[in-house]
This record gives C-alpha cells, sequence and structure tokens, in this order.
C-alpha cells in the first residue's frame, strides 16, 4: 500500500488542534503529524479540517435496512451507508423482542463482520443491546408484549449467539434485579446502560454504583427532573463526569437548550452523540417498520403511527456535529470529541476508534470550516465524496 502525507488547515487530535502541517499515513495507519513538509505524495485539504472517522454507538439501521431484518445482508448494507455520514465505526443496535429475534440478530451481525464482502463497509465495533429489559410506561418505540425483568441467562444467549460481539446492554433501574444484573454484565464484559426507565433518582444511582456507565439517548424514555423526584435525568446530570450521557441531537428529541444542559452538567467529554438512527435513514419519507412497529417518516421525524412516539430518528451522524455547532452549544473541537472519542471511551472501545493515532487505522473525514462533510476516508481509502 502507499504512504502518503495529509495537509489541512486543521486536524483534531485527541487533546489537541493543530494548525497546518502534515499527517502521515503508511499503509492505512496513521503515521506522525510533523510540521516539515515530507518527501512522499500530499493529499492536499488546504481550507478544510480533519477529524476521526465518526463513531456511531445508538443506531439500528439505514437504506431501508434494519438490524432487527436479522440478515448479515442488511447489517452490511447499513455498513455501507452510513460511510456517507461519516460513520466509520458503529454499533449494530437492536430492539426489544423476544429471546430467539434476538439471538437471530446477533448471529447476523457475527456473519457480516466474519464475511463483508468487497465493498467498503465501516467497521463493526460490537452490538448494542437496546433491551427487552425495559419497563412500559417510558417504552418510546419499543415492543411491550416482550419487556421484562433483566436476566443474564439471557445476556449469556446473546453474547453466544453474537461469539462474544455483543458490547453494551440497556435496562431499566427500577427492577429489584437491576444491580445484580449489572454486576454479572460487567463481569463479562459488557457495558451496562440505563434508560426506558421510570426510576427514581436512588434507584438509577444504585445502578451507577453497581457499574452502569451510560444513559441512553438522555431525556428521551427516562422519568423527568423534578425538584422534588430528580429521577432518572437528574441522576445523569448529578453523576456528571461518573458517567456519560447519549444526545440525539436533531432538534426533535432534544432542545438544544437542554442538549446544552446535559454537555455543561457532565463536560463535553461524558457527552456522546449518537443517531438512534432507524431503517429510514438516507430514504425519502414514507411508511416504514421499526422491528415490528409501523413508522411514518415526515417533516425530519420518525413516529409511530399508532401514537405518535418519536420512533428512532433519521438523523445522520454529519448532521448531528453541524448541528450543535450550529446552535451554538459546541465549538468544532468539542463537537468531533463527542461524535469520535467519547462514544468510543463510553463504550469501551477507544483502543480501536475514535481518534487520530500513530499505529491505528487511517479512518478519517474532511470537514468544510462549517463542519459539512467533504469526504470519508477508511483504512486510508477514500470510500465517499460528498
Amino acid at each position: 500500500m502507499s504512504t502518503y502525507a495529509i495537509t489541512a488547515d486543521t486536524f483534531f487530535f485527541p487533546t489537541r488542534v493543530a494548525h497546518g502541517g502534515y499527517l502521515m499515513v503508511e499503509d492505512g495507519v496513521f503515521g506522525a503529524y510533523t510540521t516539515e513538509k515530507p518527501d512522499c505524495e500530499i493529499l492536499d485539504y488546504t481550507g478544510k479540517q480533519i477529524a476521526p472517522g465518526f463513531v456511531d454507538t445508538h443506531i439500528h439501521g439505514f437504506d431501508d435496512h434494519d438490524v432487527m431484518d436479522c440478515k448479515a445482508d442488511s447489517v452490511r448494507t447499513i455498513s455501507r451507508g452510513i460511510l456517507r455520514n461519516g460513520v466509520t465505526s458503529w454499533m449494530p443496535t437492536t430492539l426489544t423482542a423476544t429471546t430467539e429475534q434476538l439471538a437471530d440478530a446477533c448471529a447476523s451481525v457475527y456473519e457480516a463482520n466474519e464475511e463483508p464482502g468487497e465493498e467498503p463497509m465501516a467497521r463493526i465495533q460490537g452490538i448494542f443491546l437496546e433491551g427487552p429489559f425495559f419497563t412500559e410506561k417510558h417504552k418510546g418505540a419499543q415492543n411491550p408484549a416482550y419487556l421484562s425483568a433483566p436476566q443474564i441467562e439471557k445476556l449469556r444467549v446473546w453474547q453466544d449467539a453474537a461469539h462474544g460481539l455483543v458490547k453494551k446492554i440497556a435496562i431499566a433501574a427500577e427492577y429489584p434485579e437491576s444491580p445484580d444484573f449489572i454486576r454479572e454484565a460487567r463481569k463479562m464484559g459488557v457495558v451496562v446502560a440505563l434508560g426506558h426507565s421510570d426510576a427514581g433518582i436512588l434507584e438509577a444511582l444504585a445502578c451507577l454504583d453497581a457499574g452502569a456507565t451510560v444513559f441512553v439517548h438522555t431525556y428521551n424514555g427516562m422519568s423527568p427532573l423534578h425538584h422534588r423526584e430528580p429521577g432518572m435525568v437528574g441522576a445523569a446530570l448529578y453523576s456528571g463526569d461518573k458517567s456519560f450521557s447519549e444526545l440525539i441531537c436533531d432538534g426533535h428529541h432534544v432542545n438544544p437548550f437542554a442538549a446544552a444542559i446535559v454537555m455543561n452538567a457532565k463536560g463535553r467529554e461524558h457527552t456522546c452523540l449518537i443517531t438512534d438512527c432507524m431503517c429510514a435513514g438516507g430514504m425519502p419519507d414514507g411508511d416504514y417498520f421499526l422491528g415490528e412497529l409501523p413508522v411514518i417518516v415526515k417533516d425530519g421525524t420518525a413516529r409511530l403511527k399508532d401514537g405518535g412516539s418519536l420512533a428512532g430518528s433519521i438523523l445522520r451522524m454529519n448532521q448531528a456535529v453541524k448541528n450543535v455547532v450550529d446552535w451554538g452549544i459546541a465549538t468544532p473541537q468539542q463537537a468531533v470529541y463527542m461524535a469520535t472519542q467519547a462514544p468510543a471511551e463510553a463504550n469501551e472501545i477507544d483502543d480501536v476508534c475514535g481518534s487520530i493515532r500513530p499505529g491505528r487505522a487511517a479512518d478519517f473525514v474532511v470537514l468544510e470550516p462549517d463542519m459539512t462533510l467533504v469526504e470519508t476516508y477508511l483504512g486510508g481509502a477514500s470510500v465517499y465524496k460528498a
């Protein structure tokens, strides 16, 4: 493979922003950054910005395909499609379903990961099981027919079907079984997130003490902040940098000021931009399904036909990054961090993605000064141009 250097106005590194200079890419991996012009091919992105490839750790589907199709081809299609969003690493995300369906979904992700095919695909960094251990009051677009208390035996079934690819699971905090489940899941190396829950703050904090570390799409699908019962939102804010908070910054799920409150309370380093995108992402308005539930996509939202609840989103990660900058609630450096390093750390995959470091796969994006996506690179090769 080739050796080349990238020059650009701005480089977003893990702990600093560099202006000008050259970033080496050697045989598909990042090399050193230098201010002196090297003697090799130069990719000139003067006027542009270079950031790590985005990391989407909560995404159900794209291009009319869903992880819950339980088909390796669907997972591959999503993996290819999200390169258009600047996403180079992702975690296929399931929905509440039967134990058997979830095992099939896990097996299909494993198959897609083992047999990716010849076309470029965003890297699968693990599976996120969103459910079925939720409670009905804040079920959102989760099918209530399959909700139950946490059972570690079922997690073991899904992990076996995934050949160890399950990286995170979300549960409701109010079940008496939740703290013990969290402790056992952590022994298995699985990150535990809290969401779709009506728990009070003490129940939520008990789960954090047991080892939970993430709040799923903060504000959405959880008991709200109230001055007499701070609820799940209060626990997310109170825990500060002891946990991570996901946010869907599409302008529909969370008011920009509310998003800024989370960012200010937790720090941008512990706030993760996610899309929660469903199969209608990248598609025109119309009728779709989220799992088994009918959804209508219109006016930038995906909503259940029955009841009108938000049903995931059609948000693209590159748009989320641009939104938080346009809203004035994050600097470009902070926006990039919340879409790369923070979600990688929250999901314990920061050893393989989320930052530009020597020896890492050269997965990166080229951005305009206004944060518009220009190009996506995977393993040092251009795989999408806007």
